[in-house]
């Protein structure tokens, strides 16, 4: 039987680099593991920090390693080579049959990756060019969910020229979202991941140096209103017909779910299956799967909730379209517990990746 080449894409322009190479490294492994090793043979490409697409021994080194390049291995920035492999692709380009973009964070899951792919016209794992724009950008993508009716903490979307203006707007503004929010509230750029750049504030002299920060990053921000809740999670899997996992629960000590929270092992933990009411889980498996289809996802997304427990209500928080996959990540363990295994979840992906293609080429 013909093996089905696998393109996976890892690495790229964002400050989610590393995490991308642990999610490669992981789906690497479960695409030569049992039944997957005689369906498919995996093609690394690597996008080092610069842009450079590197393929051949040097990403299957970077995977073996699960650490970036090194400057002493990249090519010279002003050769010949330098400035041809920002538009050259790598020998190996023309023969991958499906594409596995494994890129987190910008130029990777907000549609520009996506993009070219969808110009090549071969199939890839994920959502397309609109859904992948919609779940990066925190604003439009709140946009949608109002629009689906989908219910959602109090925002406020600002810009960067509102930030730094003269001095006789901005304090207008600090007024506007003190009087329409309060506080505590968070301030987020809005197209970043991983929680880069975000804070939570509690005075006027916190919510000035966060816009400061946050616009520094990206040139739309949005701030958010805050709520006691509980911080559940919610994996999809599909495309037309959507399916929703078990609900997860994150737990940590921190003020909040930060960077370093995140990314920092012991500071967090993950409760699967959530100890939810079970009208409060089968609502947010509804709502995740809602949200999925307001934002034209497609393959696989994670949902994020806030439970708030006084209350009953169930917030949605946001949508991850390319979520973190290694085996530790909250995606894969969810359906891990839905009774899905790593192994399959990756192969249900790329099936999925197939029958889209064909679906949109007919």
């Amino acid at each position: 039987m013909t093996k089905v080449r696998i393109g996976l894409l890892f690495g790229g322009r964002s400050g989610e680099h590393e995490v991308s190479i642990k999610s490669a490294k992981a789906i690497a492994t479960a695409l030569g593991t049992g039944q997957n090793h005689d369906k498919y043979e995996i093609l690394p490409f690597y996008i080092q920090k610069d842009g450079r697409w590197l393929g051949g021994d040097i990403p299957q080194q970077v995977l073996h390693t699960g650490k970036p390049l090194t400057e002493s291995k990249t090519i010279q920035e002003n050769s010949p080579q330098s400035q041809m492999n920002y538009w050259q692709f790598p020998a190996q380009f023309g023969e991958v049959d499906v594409w596995f973009p494994v890129l987190h964070g910008p130029n990777g899951e907000d549609g520009t990756i996506q993009g070219l792919l969808t110009l090549m016209q071969l199939p890839y794992v994920g959502s397309g060019v609109l859904g992948s724009a919609l779940g990066m950008d925190k604003i439009a993508m709140k946009m949608a969910f109002a629009q689906a009716g989908i219910p959602q903490v109090k925002y406020k979307a600002v810009t960067r020229a509102q930030i730094w203006s003269n001095p006789c707007v901005f304090p207008k503004l600090c007024d506007e979202i003190e009087a329409e929010l309060g506080y505590p509230c968070f301030v987020k750029p809005a197209n970043l991941g991983s929680s880069v750049g975000i804070a939570k504030v509690r005075s006027r002299s916190e919510l000035e140096a966060a816009l400061d920060n946050a616009a520094s990053y990206d040139r739309r921000i949005i701030i958010e209103a805050g709520v006691i809740a509980r911080e559940v999670e919610c994996a999809v899997l599909g495309n037309d017909q959507p399916q929703a996992s078990v609900v997860g629960e994150i737990t940590f000590s921190s003020d909040f779910y930060d960077y370093e929270t995140k990314y920092t092992e012991g500071l967090a933990d993950l409760v699967i299956p959530a100890n939810l009411p079970a009208e409060i889980t089968q609502k947010i498996q509804k709502m995740a799967v809602a949200a999925f289809a307001a934002v034209d996802a497609a393959g696989l997304s994670r949902v994020d909730f806030f439970y708030v427990e006084a209350t009953g209500e169930v917030l949605i928080n946001e949508i991850n379209t390319l979520p973190g996959f290694t085996a530790t990540s909250m995606y894969p363990l969810l359906w891990q517990h839905s009774g899905v295994a790593f192994t399959e979840l990756v192969d249900r992906l790329v099936q999925l990746a197939l029958e889209r293609h064909s679906t949109v080429e007919r």
